[in-house]
Parts: C-alpha cells; structure tokens; sequence
C-alpha cells in the first residue's frame, strides 16, 4: 500500500512538472519542438503598381492581401531585373552586390557574384537553420549561360534547384533541374514556363507535406509578366477592350528639365506606338492571370494540408514598368515611381487580415525578413530591416526609415547603331530596338535620395553625365514627377537630402539604417520658410 501511494505521489508529481512545462515554456525540449513556420516567396517579373499591374490578380489580392497586409509604399531599389534580383537574395543595396545592369560583365550571374555574395543569400542563411529550400523560374538573366558557369552551376542553399537559363520567356528555353539541363519547347501542355513553375511547385509541396517535417521556404520566380508577355492560351482574348492607362505622364514631352535619354523619346507619339503599347498592356495583364491561378492553387493546398495558417506567403517583384510615360514606350530603368513602386503584399501566422501598412519598405528588406521569420534573427550585415514586427503589428519606432537609396549604372552597347540615324557616331546608348528609342544609356547612371516625413515626400537624383544633371520632384504636389523642383527647393533641405545621399551611397549593413532627421532640424526648415512667407 505504502508503495502504490509513494508511485502514485510520483506520477502526480511529474504530471505537475510536465503542465508547468509546457505552461511556462520553461523546458528546453516544449521550446526546441516548436516547428517554425513555413516561407513562400512569388516573385513576378517587371510588375507595376503605378499602372494598375495588381488589378488582374483578383484571387491572389483576396487570398494574400485581404488574408493579410498589404504595402502601400514598397520599392526596388535598383529599377531592374539582376541587381533587383540579387538585392532580394542577399538584402543588400546594388552597391554592395556589385551587380550593376543585366550584362555579365555587370556582374549579373558572375564568377564574381557566385564567389562572393551569392555565399551569402536568405537562401543559405535559412537552409543552415534548419529550413528545406526550393527554387523555380527566373534567377538572373545570365544565369546558365557559358560565361556563367552553364547549368551545372546551382547556388549554394538550395535543396532543390528549377531555374530557367537566361533572361524571361514562356516557351523555347531550358532550366537547369538541379545541375541537369531540362529543355522545353512551345507546347502548351508541357512548356507553358509559369504553368511548369506552378507544377513543379505542388509536387514539391506534395511530397513535403507526406515525407517532410522540416520547415520549408519556397521561390517562385514566374516570368510574368516580363516581355515577350506570351499569355497562356485560354487567357489570350481576355481584357480586349482595354488601353493602357492615358493619365500622368502619359504620351507627354519630358523638356530640357529631365535628363538626356528621357528627353529623345519623339512627342507626340506616333499612333502605331500607342497601339503597340495597348497590346503590350492587355497581354501583360493576361500573362498574370496565370500567376493568379498558381496562387489559388498553392494556398487551396496549403489550406487542405492543414499548413495555411503556419505559412508565409509574400507577394512581390523585382521592379515596376513604364508604357509611354514621357513617351517612353516600354522598359523600366528609371527613377521614377512607376519603374521604382512594386506590389508587396504578405498573409501569415501573427498577421491581422485586411490590413494596410504605410511604411516605406523595399526589395532588400525581404532577406531579413524571411531569416528573422526563421527563427535566426535579422542579420546586422544586411543592408535592409526584417519587416517582422510591422507584419505582426507592433508598433514602430521612430528609427525605422524615413528615406532610401535608388541606384543605377546605365548600361550601354560598346558599337555605334547605323541603323539609328541620330546614334551613327555615338556608343553610350543601348536598349534601342524599337524604333530607334534608346531606353537605356552610359549616362543614364544615378542614385537617389527618395525621403519622406509628416510634410514631405520628395525625390533627389544625381546623374553621371557631363551636366552633373540633378532633378527634384516634390511628390505630395506632383506624383507624377512633371515638373523639376531643383532651382525651388530650400537650399538647406537640398543640402540635407544630399547629405543622406551620400552616406547613402557608401552604406553597408548598419550604417545603410540612417536615423530620420531629428525633429527639431525639420521645425527650423519649416518655420523659416513660414517667415520667408511673411
């Protein structure tokens, strides 16, 4: 008797220690056991929000961002694909990454890139914490080519590995499968590149959810809806009424108050160059569509699987896109808002639905982001923030950004273009296919200082050409960018956005997290400027 009551004292003793264990969390084991959650990225291609380039995406926008937060305020800090691209894997500015334009010898997909930052990624980072990696689509626009290494070459961090060689496009192109050359033609069926993506992506879920308990973070990397902007078949009478949109800079001149490629475009536009970006429009749009169902597709599984509500799902692009503004007829490269602003919008474990955050947050704050998430922390090298505690609605400090950099180095052809009567003697162009409408140039070269506070929203470039070129755009006023505030502008203001540029320019890691102007700066800027009324 005396033991039967000495064995049951025991076995409510520790009853009692297992309940306080898992109640006060106190137990190494109820901590270690706790699986972290799930990371999806969708990286779509040359998405706008300028132009209504979310406005397709009807299930995704109430899947993702009704479900979750929506950004308002979201940028690529370098307006194009490779440097965006390796901004968003390693969460670092251009500067940093080195990868300066789409070229080899820019650094996109390099010996030099895959040496040194690609060591480096979200990637690798999770993998080492525990996390199951898988990629599909478009990695860089010189990735898998000779020059780069060819398809043998797969990054460190991936698991598993479907990337596309070369630059965007939805059928006649091959994919590296993990080291392996997989080459797919113009079949529907077979080949459609963002359809493959999207099945590639539930097989792997497939088998995770059946064989794996590890946590897993999956890419995808759909080419929509980047140019040749190829629809898949059921999607290609869609939108047919539609003309892309006519407000803002539209079809209007640049003047001399731009810099110099921005002011070739001929204005007005001639009536086959409209019509041409009308059809780039809709197919654009239809492009998505495909991406939308691949979206509905994924969260339906997750949901089924009972994983939905332990899974990250980001929603962005590498950059936005340009359709005849200031005649411009169609790329991106710019610094203004339309190339710069893209959509971001995230559902997860901790995020309240339907929300909207203001924030300013960009390409390179992904990173941290997705490592923080992981249960590793934000890593200090980085040159962007984790999002973390915007997304789970905590309140943020007041050091969280007020401004950010925007950085390009124009790229440009080493030959002249004879066909181009106007560029005969001259190689500092490129980009010039249609109709001799040079959309990148050597001095189309900037960084900026885009900065925002209670009373300000303004933009401040320096180009890289013989003028020292300099624009500032007040965007409360003016948010499309017409007119060229720089001979206006209080000069100390001036003085202070260049100021921040410049450290800007020379940034890594911490020190890219400039602390916003104090306030007292900006009340003296202020009430002096209520006396020069006076």
């Amino acid at each position: 008797m005396a033991l039967t009551r000495r064995c049951c004292s025991a076995m409510i003793i520790e009853v009692y220690l297992l309940c306080l264990c898992f109640s006060i969390r106190s137990c190494e084991n109820s901590i270690n056991d706790e699986k972290p959650p799930n990371i999806i990225l969708i990286l779509t291609d040359d998405q706008d929000i300028e132009l209504g380039g979310m406005t397709p995406m009807v299930k995704t926008k109430q899947l993702i961002g009704d479900a979750g937060m929506t950004f308002t305020n979201m940028f690529a800090t370098t307006p194009l694909c490779c440097p965006s691209r390796g901004s968003i894997l390693t969460g670092n500015y251009a500067h940093n990454t080195r990868i300066v334009n789409n070229s080899l010898s820019g650094n996109c997909s390099s010996e030099a890139w895959q040496q040194g930052p690609e060591q480096d990624t979200f990637a690798t980072r999770v993998k080492n914490h525990g996390y199951k990696t898988f990629y599909a689509g478009k990695y860089m626009n010189q990735y898998g080519k000779k020059g780069a290494g060819g398809v043998q070459h797969v990054p460190p961090g991936w698991d598993q590995w479907h990337a596309l060689v070369g630059n965007s496009v939805y059928y006649n192109y091959t994919l590296s499968n993990n080291g392996k050359a997989e080459i797919h033609k113009d079949d529907y069926k077979t080949d459609y590149l963002t359809d493959v993506i999207h099945t590639k992506a539930m097989e792997f879920l497939k088998t995770h959810t059946k064989l794996g308990s590890d946590p897993f973070m999956l890419t995808l990397a759909p080419p929509a809806c980047h140019q040749p902007f190829t629809p898949a078949p059921q999607y290609a009478s869609k939108f047919s009424s539609l003309q892309a949109p006519r407000n803002g800079s539209f079809n209007k001149a640049a003047g001399n108050a731009k810099h110099w490629l921005v002011q070739q475009p001929p204005n007005p536009m001639a009536n086959d160059t409209i019509k041409l970006i009308d059809q780039y429009f809709r197919n654009r749009w239809r492009t998505l569509l495909s991406v939308d169902d691949m979206v509905e597709d994924i969260v339906n599984f997750l949901d089924d699987a009972k994983i939905l509500n332990d899974t990250y799902i980001f929603y962005t692009s590498d950059n936005g896109y340009h359709l005849g503004q200031f005649s411009l007829p169609y790329d991106k490269r710019q610094p203004y808002e339309f190339d710069i602003r893209v959509p971001l919008m995230v559902r997860g474990p901790g995020i309240k639905g339907g929300t909207v955050s203001k924030q300013l947050v960009l390409t390179i704050d992904l990173a941290p982001t997705f490592v923080d998430i992981a249960g590793a922390g934000a890593p200090s090298s980085m040159d962007g923030i984790s999002m973390k505690n915007i997304l789970h609605g905590s309140k943020v400090d007041d050091s969280w950004r007020s401004d950010f950099l925007v950085e390009y180095d124009g790229e440009y052809q080493e030959k002249a273009y004879p066909s181009c009567p106007q560029y005969t003697n001259t190689s500092m162009v490129a980009e010039c296919d249609y109709k001799c409408i040079c959309e990148d140039a050597k001095n189309n070269t900037y960084t900026c200082e885009r900065y925002r506070d209670a009373t300000n929203d303004i933009m401040y470039c320096i180009f890289e050409d013989s003028q020292s070129f300099m624009e500032v755009y007040d965007l409360k006023k003016d948010p499309h960018q017409m007119t060229n505030i720089v001979a206006t502008v209080d000069k100390e203001f001036l003085s202070m956005l260049n100021d921040r540029l410049i450290r800007h320019v020379a940034c890594a890691g911490a020190s890219c997290r400039i602390v916003p102007p104090s306030a007292r700066y900006l009340v003296q800027v202020v009430n002096r400027k209520k006396l020069q009324k006076l």
